[in-house]
């Protein structure tokens, strides 16, 4: 088994690259997907939330309010690192089962925005950084997200920068052109993924 950490500021195209890697056959553990269905209703997760930061950050429907929680987080560190350490441990345990569960002599893509934040790369083989420029990810967040330009920079404020990503990168996909040019380079980074799972 071949462990790929793959990151990327938020609004880089990560969830693209992780659609094409997995058409050629990576397996994909999705930290984001997981994080959401730790914090579902009648999770312990959810518990852990609403006795943190209050039942207002709970939508009508008792599920988690997603966006209230990120205004809150978003624009104070210490909340953030709070939210973090109640769901980093959860996503990491279902993380590994399905690791567990991938087999032997697969490409396991671990798609993980905070891959550098945490300081995770040591537990992958290989680390594969998704970049857009600011202004590409920005755009991207407003436009395509919905986002406020004001909740787009808290957002991307509270990421690491370029440089960051940059020193524990192992590949560098840039996603700031249009999508014939990414698909080409996923392509050649997936090559050199599996080179690197044949050689053990």
């Amino acid at each position: 088994m071949l462990k790929v950490g793959l990151t990327g500021g938020i609004g880089a195209g990560k969830s693209e690259v992780s659609r094409l890697l997995v058409s050629y056959g990576a397996i994909l553990i999705d930290a984001d997907r997981i994080a959401r269905e730790v914090v579902e209703p009648g999770t312990p997760g959810l518990a852990a939330i609403v006795e943190t930061f209050g039942p207002e950050i709970l939508a009508g429907d008792g599920t988690l309010d997603r966006p209230r929680l990120g205004s809150i987080v978003f624009a104070d560190a210490d909340r953030l690192a709070a939210l973090n350490a109640i769901v980093h441990p959860l996503v990491g345990a279902r993380s590994a089962e399905l690791e567990a569960a991938a087999g032997p002599d697969t490409i396991v893509v671990h798609d993980v925005p905070l891959l550098t934040e945490n300081r995770l790369a040591p537990l992958y083989d290989m680390v594969v950084v998704v970049e857009a420029s600011e202004g590409t990810q920005l755009d991207r967040l407003v436009r395509l997200r919905g986002m406020t330009e004001a909740d787009a920079r808290a957002r991307m404020a509270a990421q690491a920068g370029r440089e960051e990503r940059r020193a524990i990168a192992d590949l560098v996909i840039d996603n700031d052109g249009p999508l014939e040019s990414l698909e080409a380079r996923v392509r050649e980074v997936w090559a050199a993924l599996t080179e690197r799972a044949a050689a053990g």
